[in-house]
């Protein structure tokens, strides 16, 4: 593949340096589906008391930040399926801590937000998971955490490009 751009003699460290990269992207990629693991089941824990579930509270998230909102939005939001996200709604909506409404914009497709509770718990939540957070990774200085975020959001941005049908 490279043997018209480097000469023969450069080829072997163009691809050695290139199955390092590879490697270290995968070595990468091995730690985060055990921190994915384990930090759904801390938010677990900590949200039960609340009647959500790591889904409901990603939908909860969303809400947060983005109200109001159709449910196709929140789908595409958090890469899941509509059905998927609906059925979040559904039991926000009957916690008490969601509600919809019409939308001037479509007639069949409401838009969702939170109720006044559904916010005050989710502030609640989210400081208590920042106290949490903040105390993770002490070895770490903060430059260390800015290169870890734009590592992980660009490898995430390649990956999600590679879905078939996107």
């Amino acid at each position: 593949m490279f043997a018209n751009l480097f000469p023969s003699s450069h080829k072997d460290d163009i691809i050695d340096v290139m199955i390092d990269r590879g490697a270290a992207m995968y070595e990468i990629l091995e730690f985060v589906r055990p921190i994915v693991l384990n930090s759904a089941r801390v938010v677990e824990a900590q949200i039960r008391e609340h009647g959500w579930t790591v889904g409901s509270r990603a939908v909860v998230s969303v809400l947060f930040n983005l109200e109001p909102v159709t449910v196709p939005q929140i789908a595409t939001e958090l890469s899941l399926a509509r059905q998927n996200v609906q059925r979040h709604v559904d039991e926000l909506i009957n916690l008490g801590h969601g509600q919809t409404r019409t939308n001037p914009k479509h007639r069949r497709s409401v838009l969702v937000e939170l109720t006044p509770e559904g916010r005050e718990v989710f502030e609640q939540v989210h400081a208590r998971e920042l106290e949490t957070l903040a105390s993770l990774a002490s070895s770490c200085n903060d430059d260390e955490l800015v290169t870890a975020s734009k590592v992980l959001a660009a490898l995430n941005q390649d990956i999600a490009a590679k879905i078939p049908g996107t």
